[in-house]
């Protein structure tokens, strides 16, 4: 488990040891190509190898109209959400090469398929990790490695509370306005990364998986 967030990080590694798994938390911010080798390289130090990586981390940030949009959040945005990716797949890559074979997850976003107005850094991002993901999938699959991306629609996390109203009766309608009238569970993305990760979707190349409940359909 790897986070900017001391605290957050720790936590997540307390409720994975809670239910009888076994985890360790590495402090990293996953922009600065430094903390993804170091990342890296304690995972193979403390375990011997790395069989899948989930390059998951992400931030959206405020609604903001291009044209008032400041370059150091452009930046802050595209170095999290696509160039962290990018290095956690190159530092990652030669370790899966050397042992054999591995499993690469990066997270995109329904706002890498759609644009959304106000967040044009985030679509850019996203957008990005999607066409980063065919890419690298290409250059590395008959080398068994297996790379592929996940696009969330409307996520219950703790970004998504931040913007959601507090008002029941203006959350309840809020919730019943998404796509099949509720937010996405955390727990149904988790599975389908899962699914990913694991040999039932063995053919799954360069593939890009859209958990969104319908969102895009339309």
């Amino acid at each position: 488990m790897a986070d900017y967030d001391p605290a957050g990080g720790q936590e997540t590694v307390a409720m994975i040891k809670d239910v009888g798994g076994e985890a360790i938390f590495v402090e990293a911010d996953v922009s600065k190509a430094a903390d993804a080798e170091r990342m890296v390289r304690i995972v193979v130090e403390r375990y011997g190898r790395l069989d899948i990586l989930h390059n998951n981390a992400g931030i959206q940030g405020r609604f903001t109209p291009t044209a008032d949009l400041k370059e150091e959040y452009w930046d802050r945005v595209i170095n999290t959400n696509l160039k962290g990716v990018f290095l956690g797949s190159k530092y990652a890559i030669p370790i899966m090469l050397k042992q054999g074979g591995g499993v690469i997850v990066n997270t995109a976003s329904t706002a890498g398929i759609v644009g959304l107005p106000q967040l044009a850094a985030y679509c850019a991002s996203k957008g990005g990790v999607i066409q980063l993901t065919k890419a690298i999938a290409l250059e590395y699959a008959s080398q068994n490695i297996r790379i592929n991306c996940i696009c969330p629609g409307g996520t219950l996390t703790r970004g998504m509370e931040q913007w959601m109203p507090t008002d029941p009766e203006a959350r309840k309608a809020f919730a019943e306005g998404l796509p099949g009238g509720r937010p996405i569970q955390p727990e149904e993305i988790a599975r389908s990364v899962l699914y990913l990760a694991c040999d039932d979707s063995s053919s799954a190349i360069g593939s890009v998986l859209v958990v969104d409940r319908g969102w895009t359909a339309g």
